[in-house]
């Protein structure tokens, strides 16, 4: 369970550490809520339905955010 906790809290600091913050605070606050939503969570569906965004368009956000996938 720990190593489980482990990737988790490793996947959320990649993420982090790789995002483009300049564009992430450029966009308007839905979409940036979102883009930090699948940044703490890397859940790619729930942050799509809070951007109001498809997942494919939610995907296509956070490749130009430059948050990467992490699994």
């Amino acid at each position: 369970m720990e190593e489980v906790v482990e990737a988790f809290e490793e996947g959320r600091r990649v993420r982090r550490e790789w995002a483009d913050w300049e564009f992430i605070n450029s966009l308007p606050p839905k979409l940036r809520a979102a883009l930090k939503y699948y940044m703490e969570t890397g859940d790619i569906y729930v942050a799509s339905r809070i951007a109001g965004l498809s997942v494919d368009e939610f995907n296509e956000l956070r490749i130009r955010a430059r948050v990467p996938s992490v699994t």
